[in-house]
């Protein structure tokens, strides 16, 4: 099942180029290249989920090589 990304979240997939990479859409069901109007049909299709009552989705896993400082207070 894909997971629709909310449009907040599409804006901050956006490469420093200003698009977005093949993968990042793969992952969101958007076709390479990309159709016209792809972000549109991706927010709209997230509004509906989100107006049947849909739960806002999981947030997503941090990425590969993200390292988090912890730490040790015992």
């Amino acid at each position: 099942m894909v997971e629709l990304p909310s449009p907040e979240e599409i804006e901050a997939a956006r490469t420093p180029a200003g698009g977005w990479k093949r993968d990042q859409l793969a992952a969101w069901g958007v076709a390479w290249p990309p159709p016209k109007g792809w972000k549109k049909d991706l927010v709209e299709r997230w509004e509906a989920a989100q107006q049947d009552g849909a739960p806002p989705p999981w947030p997503r896993p941090a990425p590969a090589g993200f390292t988090q400082e912890t730490l040790n207070l015992g």
